[in-house]
């Protein structure tokens, strides 16, 4: 998994290349954390993204929990296939989803 992140005043965009599993969930939860104090508005970009596990979910309940209490989160260009597991999962009721 690839992260890159662009701050842009107030707005942070993360963008993630590959699979959030059991392995890379931790790296990206860290990398949050270092960065939810520089911003006010989270954005996903899950272009990139082909595979999430439950591990990689409870990240982003966990930063929607975060986000929700000083800004907003949104997820961009999610493919079919992660839409269908937010769907299984109930997450697209909960995430904010463009």
């Amino acid at each position: 998994m690839d992260i890159k992140k662009v701050l842009d005043n107030d707005t942070l965009t993360v963008k993630i290349d590959g699979r959030i599993d059991t392995t890379t969930a931790p790296v990206l939860g860290d990398s949050l954390s270092e960065s939810y104090d520089s911003c006010k508005n989270l954005i996903f970009d899950f272009a990139g993204v082909d595979y999430i596990s439950s591990a990689g979910l409870r990240i982003l309940l966990s930063a929607q929990k975060i986000m929700s209490k000083k800004g907003e989160m949104k997820l961009i260009n999610v493919s079919s296939d992660i839409m269908d597991i937010f769907e299984v999962t109930g997450f697209q009721d909960i995430l904010t989803i463009e």
